[in-house]
């Protein structure tokens, strides 16, 4: 357990519950983070201290789905408006919008940010170039037989998917038709590719699960004290976090399932939960209309963290604000 308070950075700025997060890789200038929310107005933050860049306005609906570039020059967003839209990520501007015939729940880039991919309520997942958006999508994927929660790139040539349907499914890109098909006793409510692309991470029920991502073997199962409702691997593999139902955010031993830390500070369900790429942090995002950010090691400095005279704790906390 730590040794030192955990001090969340609180991000306000949204108006109705987050619903959503990514960071971009590390870069030149720091990393950062996408965060979407029901208001319909995604935001971009610095990643390292949650101080606001900008506001997307575009979406006439909740946006449900956000990415960045790995460089975050672009972003991506999936909205209840019918539509997915590619932004400039350095100047706030819609460089194409991608019509759907239903809501979008997930959008995705590849691992060289030439292709965006989204998944929506028509049970498709559909596959654009960037390098021609007018060209309508180049791969569509008739995928599950409910709505699609998440979907995102595997190697490139898959894409995996979770849907309501109580299935993750693996698709071949060239084909497009299922090579792999997981079942779960309840609805697996948030996916998630580790950075290195080796892990799988599923929350459904109370349970986390992690999968291989070249052969789709499970390789750990652990329950959790709460309805999961996302989870998310650090870089490192050493611990996870989740967040769900009651309010908490929970940081595990990747290993043992072992209970680290467990920390009360949304006033909310939690949504999503997501590793700095870095694993110097963790944002979560709730019902309560907020991002915070959680240290991985209380009290070392970093980022608006700076060292602190408080020793043993009981997983105490205080809010700081980020800008």
């Amino acid at each position: 357990m730590s040794t030192f308070k955990q001090v969340p950075l609180t991000c306000g700025g949204h108006t109705r519950p987050v619903v959503h997060l990514d960071f971009s890789d590390v870069t030149k200038d720091g990393y950062f983070l996408i965060s979407a929310c029901k208001d319909g107005k995604p935001m971009l933050r610095q990643g390292e201290t949650g101080d606001w860049i900008g506001t997307f306005e575009g979406h006439k609906g909740a946006v449900w789905g956000v990415a960045l570039t790995q460089n975050a020059n672009l972003a991506a967003s999936g909205a209840a408006d019918f539509t997915a839209k590619l932004w400039d990520a350095r100047y706030g501007e819609v460089v194409h919008t991608f019509d759907h015939e239903h809501i979008v729940k997930s959008v995705n880039f590849n691992c060289d940010d030439t292709l965006l991919l989204t998944a929506s309520n028509e049970k498709l997942i559909r596959v654009y170039d960037l390098n021609k958006t007018d060209a309508g999508p180049v791969e569509k994927i008739s995928a599950h037989t409910s709505s699609i929660r998440h979907a995102v790139f595997l190697h490139n040539s898959r894409i995996v998917s979770v849907s309501d349907d109580l299935t993750m499914r693996v698709w071949d890109r060239t084909s497009g038709q299922e090579v792999h098909k997981i079942e779960f006793p309840t609805i697996p409510n948030s996916l998630e590719l580790s950075r290195d692309g080796a892990v799988l991470t599923v929350a459904h029920g109370t349970n986390v699960s992690f999968y291989s991502s070249d052969t789709m073997r499970k390789m750990r199962e652990f329950p959790v004290p709460t309805k999961c409702y996302s989870a998310s691997l650090a870089p490192s593999r050493a611990t996870f976090v989740c967040g769900g139902e009651d309010l908490k955010v929970y940081k595990f031993d990747y290993n043992t399932g072992t209970e680290l830390e467990s920390n009360k500070g949304h006033f909310g369900p939690v949504h999503c939960v997501r590793w700095s790429p870095d694993g110097e942090l963790y944002a979560t995002g709730s019902e309560d209309g907020t991002v915070r950010l959680w240290q991985a090691v209380p009290g070392r400095v970093y980022g608006l963290w700076r060292r602190s005279e408080n020793l043993p704790v009981t997983n105490g906390y205080k809010e700081v604000a980020a800008n």
